[in-house]
């Protein structure tokens, strides 16, 4: 294997070793769920992302084939990472903050989408299905 090779996967490898580490630490040092959501999303996807594209090159360079399976996770763990936190924060702020005394002013029409179930149009989804009636 060229030394060049070596040395790319090499710095892949201790890049994503760093950026794991950081994530580790910071899951362990941040108490509170919003700031924690950014130790595993941030760096811990870009540490993982950096130690597969590492695997993917020595195997491309060694053996002589490309492999898609480094590949496949790198992009799953890219798409599957940001939209896991924003559905956990968006959980998070409905079952700690009140809209009204928490959060600022949009600056629009609209409330913020979170807690504005009234849509552009004037739909609210909550009016389909009322526990209480039935």
């Amino acid at each position: 294997m060229p030394f060049i090779a070596e040395l790319v996967i090499s710095v892949l490898i201790v890049i994503g070793g760093i950026f794991l580490l950081i994530g580790s630490y910071g899951m362990i040092k941040l108490r509170e769920l919003l700031p924690r959501l950014h130790a595993p999303t941030k760096s811990t996807t870009v540490g993982v992302g950096a130690i597969l594209i590492a695997s993917m090159l020595f195997f491309w360079i060694e053996r002589g084939h490309f492999t898609i399976h480094e590949l496949l996770i790198t992009l799953f763990l890219f798409l599957t990472a940001p939209i896991t936190a924003n559905l956990i924060a968006k959980a998070y702020l409905l079952r700690n903050v009140d809209p009204a005394n928490d959060l600022p002013p949009s600056g629009q029409g609209e409330g913020w989408a979170t807690f504005d179930p009234v849509g552009p149009d004037g739909y609210d989804p909550s009016e389909e299905y009322n526990p209480e009636k039935d």
